[in-house]
């Protein structure tokens, strides 16, 4: 089978040379549209029955193209299909999210900047963040990451699963931690705002997040999150960044019994006018009188 992390670039290249949505390739292909999805997104990499039929599929639309030229890598694709100019490195941080986020968030940028060290602190390391896996809410799907003050002065997000890839801001404003942060293959926007902590180093965040699912009409979803310190970070940059090149490699959903009943609580649960008139939430909310937020006086040695 196809590396997932290679094989969805490699797709979302091909769609583009042949200027072909993945409406049209599911339409061709006989498959659901979200499935096609899943493929870009790079979540699952498709069968051996399916990739012969891709490539079948291709092959009527590019003369010569064979089941051998997957393992091209992406230059060499390019190369095949003639547009080596579409060929760009996934947005950055600073390219991709900073552009969002100076169109849409140039103050609390600047106030972002200033904050002191103090206030950015406490949310360095890395974390494991976990919610509702989208189209199965007793499912948890984990995401793994890091956050850390990056050279521009921002709060700096990077996380990844099993050829998910995430990039992005975390802004404090009003005592919360907003985020704008996009799905790097999709090229989907998330948006999340988490409760902080008074303490000197959080231990455990949580909060909301906003997405879309990877489904046919890409349907808007809300639910809890909650992110939980795994480690951290060493003081060098690369040795970090090697250090979240392995934890993006991580599997998505995790064991049985690896996720604590009481996060697994937390992020599943009921609301709305039922809910509500037995003393529950009529609204999705992250409260702080039921938060999760934790944080402790000095790291753990």
């Amino acid at each position: 089978m196809l590396a997932a992390t290679r094989f969805s670039e490699k797709l979302t290249l091909v769609l583009k040379a042949l200027s072909m949505s993945r409406g049209r390739l599911a339409s061709e292909l006989g498959v659901d549209k979200s499935l096609v999805g899943r493929w870009v997104s790079g979540a699952v990499t498709p069968s051996s029955h399916n990739i012969e039929n891709l490539t079948r599929l291709i092959a009527g639309k590019r003369d010569g193209f064979t089941m051998l030229d997957w393992d091209r890598d992406l230059a060499g694709l390019a190369k095949l299909f003639d547009v080596e100019s579409m060929l760009v490195e996934p947005a950055t941080p600073a390219a991709a999210a900073g552009s969002v986020l100076d169109a849409l968030f140039g103050p609390l940028q600047e106030a972002a900047r200033q904050a002191g060290p103090d206030r950015v602190a406490p949310y360095e390391g890395f974390w494991r963040s976990t919610m509702a896996a989208p189209g199965q809410p007793v499912r948890m799907l984990c995401i793994y990451g890091l956050i850390r003050r990056a050279e521009n002065g921002l709060i700096e997000f990077r996380g990844g699963c099993a050829g998910l890839l995430y990039d992005g801001w975390l802004l404090p404003a009003e005592g919360k931690l907003f985020a704008m942060v996009l799905d790097v293959w999709a090229r989907t926007p998330v948006a999340m705002i988490l409760n902080t902590v008074s303490l000197p180093r959080a231990t455990r965040l949580d909060g909301l997040v906003l997405t879309a699912l990877m489904d046919s009409n890409r349907t808007p979803l809300a639910t809890p999150i909650v992110f939980e310190r795994i480690g951290d970070l060493s003081g060098d940059r690369a040795a970090d960044d090697l250090r979240f090149a392995e934890l993006k490699t991580r599997k998505p959903f995790p064991e049985a019994g690896e996720i604590s009943a009481e996060v697994q609580a937390h992020i599943v649960r009921d609301f709305g006018p039922g809910a509500a008139q037995v003393g529950g939430d009529q609204l999705l909310m992250s409260s702080l009188a039921r938060s999760l937020s934790t944080g402790a006086m000095a790291a753990q040695k």
